[in-house]
């Protein structure tokens, strides 16, 4: 059970109880809980200025753990992870700091230690040397790289500005805004100073970065992070590390009008622009609304009074082209002629043409007569009979030499020999046999197919064919009419048609200017009268 302890938590001196054998005992955890009781109630609220030493950064479980030493002494320090987070600065090794908390004890190692809640850098001097020495950190990483830096959108649709509402820089870059160019302007509400400034402002200038394009909340084509002047300590917001690596990391340009002109902070590196003032950073966002129309209307007149001096220049040339060109009548008039020259000349030529053709097709007609091809046809009827009548007396006289060749070798041979010769002979005779009434059949057809092509061309171009088309054969006497001069006057003719004939009589004055048909039937008898 433990031990009940006078009121001050510390046991009584042994020579007021009466010997050591009245002296209460302690267990150790009774007597390290009693100690830091004790500790902590008489050091609750503590300052403590000293160097960082030993920080390592912060703990797995978020926690910092380090020592405060000077030149005589070293106290242990921790600052819990819900601490770390307020914090206005993180702290450093070898930094002097003032830290505030209380005094407290780790049983488990028997040490005391301070737990700090606020830290702060021990004076302007400390402040400048964490601020140089964070400068030189980023400047190696790349962050105030030149190159990186991108240009301002001349004219932007949507200003993003990240302040205070309640300020009066917000009012300034409204109404400068609004005596150059009235844009949109979206505010993003932050703390400017205090622990929470840094983490709202570069939440700002991410939150600005998330918007989508084209949503509901537009999205800035350029930020501005403004505030008014104050102490290096008002302005260390705009210093801490989570600030300028949000502003180098936004896709968005960024102004920086930190503080006044004399004012510098880390974020004015990292910014694509830096301005002296929130005024200037308004009129570094939009040009002047009446110097771009005087300007557009100047360079409209210029555009119009260069386009007339154009048209001009282009008419004068234009002319004094047209004037080295030749007349279209002059250009035109040798093709013109050349054209009426042929046309004339076409008439004749086609006539002659024509009559070059009709003599060319009667000179043909001529050969083309049916006694001639009937006499072909009757010679070529003549020559398939020989042929038919030579091969049927050439099978014959070939199989009576091979019977009589087949009789001489059967009666040298024995009869089993015979007989299997005979069978073997018989076998080709056959075959022979076939093969020859074979041969007759296909040159049967063979003349049989040439005879029916002739008569086709006969009949093709036979007188008859021709009487079929309304032509017809003058006869006198039973013998075809080849002229006019054959004829008389009042002599009687017939007219062969190709159904029938029919009687006529010759009239007077009968020649070439008379009645078309019967020129045409003369035609056509001295074309066919050749045939008979």
């Amino acid at each position: 059970m433990p031990k009940e302890l006078p009121a001050n938590g510390w046991p009584l001196d042994p020579s007021q109880r009466g010997g050591t054998a009245n002296v209460v005992e302690f267990s150790v955890s009774e007597l390290s809980f009693a100690l830091k009781r004790t500790v902590e109630d008489a050091f609750a609220f503590v300052r403590v200025r000293g160097e960082i030493s030993g920080f390592r950064g912060q703990h797995s479980s978020g926690h910092c753990y380090f020592a405060l030493k000077d030149d005589a002494a070293k106290l242990e320090a921790v600052i819990w992870r819900t601490a770390v987070a307020k914090l206005r600065f993180k702290p450093q090794e070898g930094l002097e700091v003032i830290a505030t908390g209380k005094l407290t004890t780790f049983p488990g190692s028997s040490k005391y230690q301070i737990v700090i809640e606020q830290l702060e850098p021990a004076g302007i001097g400390a402040l400048m040397a964490l601020l140089d020495e964070r400068r030189r950190k980023l400047t190696a990483e790349g962050l105030f790289a030149t190159e990186r830096k991108v240009a301002i959108p001349f004219l932007p649709r949507v200003i993003g500005v990240v302040t205070s509402p309640t300020g009066a820089v917000i009012r300034d870059i409204l109404h400068r805004l609004s005596d150059r160019f009235p844009r949109h302007v979206l505010v993003w509400p932050v703390r400017v100073q205090g622990e929470t400034c840094a983490a709202e402002v570069a939440a700002a200038i991410r939150g600005f970065n998330a918007l989508p394009a084209g949503g509901p909340v537009p999205r800035p084509d350029v930020i501005i992070v403004a505030r008014g002047g104050g102490s290096l300590e008002d302005l260390w917001g705009f210093n801490e590390e989570d600030v300028v690596r949000a502003a180098a990391g936004s896709d968005i340009p960024l102004i920086s009008a930190v503080g006044h002109e004399t004012d510098t902070t880390l974020i004015d590196h990292a910014a694509d622009r830096r301005c002296p003032t929130p005024t200037a950073a308004a009129e570094c966002a939009v040009p002047v609304r009446a110097d771009l129309i005087a300007t557009v209307d100047d360079l409209g007149y210029r555009q119009r009074r260069a386009a007339r001096r154009m048209v001009e220049e282009r008419r004068v040339r234009v002319l004094s082209a047209a004037r080295g060109l030749p007349k279209p009548e002059d250009m035109l008039g040798l093709a013109r002629q050349k054209f009426d020259t042929a046309a004339g000349r076409l008439t004749s030529a086609l006539r002659a043409n024509t009559h070059h053709h009709r003599a060319s097709f009667i000179m043909s007609a001529a050969k083309l007569q049916p006694r001639l091809m009937l006499v072909r046809c009757a010679r070529d009827g003549q020559r398939l009979d020989a042929q038919g009548h030579r091969l049927g007396r050439a099978l014959g006289t070939n199989l009576r030499h091979h019977r009589a060749e087949y009789a001489r070798i059967e009666a040298r041979l024995s009869p089993r020999s015979t007989r299997a010769l005979a069978n073997q002979g018989r076998e080709r005779l056959n075959a022979c046999s076939v093969q020859s009434r074979r041969a007759i059949i296909r040159r049967l057809e063979s003349l049989g197919q040439q005879l029916q092509s002739q008569g086709k061309l006969f009949a093709s171009l036979g007188y008859k064919a021709v009487l079929e088309r309304g032509y017809a054969l003058v006869l006198k006497g039973g013998h075809p009419v080849r002229s006019a001069a054959e004829t008389e006057p009042g002599e009687a003719v017939s007219l062969r048609f190709h159904d029938g004939e029919s009687g006529a009589v010759i009239t007077s004055g009968v020649g070439l200017a008379g009645p078309r048909r019967i020129n045409r039937g003369r035609a056509a008898a001295k074309s066919q009268g050749e045939l008979f």
